[in-house]
């Protein structure tokens, strides 16, 4: 399966990035080049027919992204080309803190975002009952209240989790809005609500309109779409 998106550039750049738009972790470093005005190439790949690029450049894991430049080896995984990114162009729209030990907090947070909270997603594709459905939907439920309150502590009554502007946590989860609205509705209920997470569901909203955001996030067709490949390439086990 493949995704086309089309990605105008003038000049072809010295960073290309593998990815796929339907990846939240491609969107992910392409929220943080756009922020960064990096000019990149994207490079589309095919999940059913990976190309040799890819399998070269990430022989452990084969996935994407994977971030590409003249002369240097590949980085792999979003948040490790997040943080060589903030290295490298430090002084263009920094994500971090200042601070070392706030940084952390934050990685750490990030962490939790990626192997406690967007898992779920999968899992309850493959839970093929209703009964375990119910719980993990209640998991994800219980999940998105950690993350409203971590939000009121961080934005300190400001727009985003980085304060004033877009900061790392907002890249972080904010790669997960377009699956998040399509879950939930492929699912019947609301991960983000007006009454339990009234402070995310205003800050998705600034979000998906963020000049640097915009393009980025793919519309529920491509999530749609994903999702039959996906349900037919790596199918949920039978009820039993």
């Amino acid at each position: 399966m493949i995704l086309h998106l089309s990605h105008s550039m003038t000049e072809i750049s010295q960073i290309k990035l593998l990815g796929n738009i339907a990846s939240p972790y491609t969107s992910r470093v392409q929220f943080v080049l756009n922020l960064k005005s990096i000019k990149y190439e994207l490079i589309e790949e095919d999940f059913d027919d990976k190309s040799e690029l890819l399998l070269t450049s990430n022989p452990l894991f084969k996935r994407v992204p994977v971030l590409l430049q003249s002369n240097k080896p590949p980085i792999l995984e979003s948040l490790i080309i997040i943080d060589y990114l903030e290295q490298i162009y430090p002084d263009v729209y920094k994500l971090y803190p200042y601070d070392h030990a706030d940084q952390a907090v934050l990685k750490f947070w990030a962490y939790y975002i990626d192997t406690e909270f967007f898992p779920l997603y999968g899992r309850l594709r493959k839970t093929p009952d209703k009964e375990g459905k119910e719980v993990l939907k209640k998991q994800i439920i219980e999940k998105s209240h950690v993350l409203e309150n971590l939000f009121v502590k961080f934005s300190n009554g400001k727009p985003y989790f980085g304060g004033d502007d877009v900061g790392y946590l907002d890249v972080v989860l904010g790669c997960f809005l377009g699956w998040t609205k399509f879950v939930g509705n492929h699912n019947n209920f609301k991960i983000f609500d007006e009454v339990r997470t009234p402070n995310l569901i205003e800050w998705s909203k600034r979000m998906l309109s963020h000049e640097s955001l915009k393009g980025v996030i793919p519309d529920q067709e491509i999530h749609i779409d994903f999702f039959k490949w996906l349900t037919k390439a790596r199918p949920p086990p039978k009820a039993t």
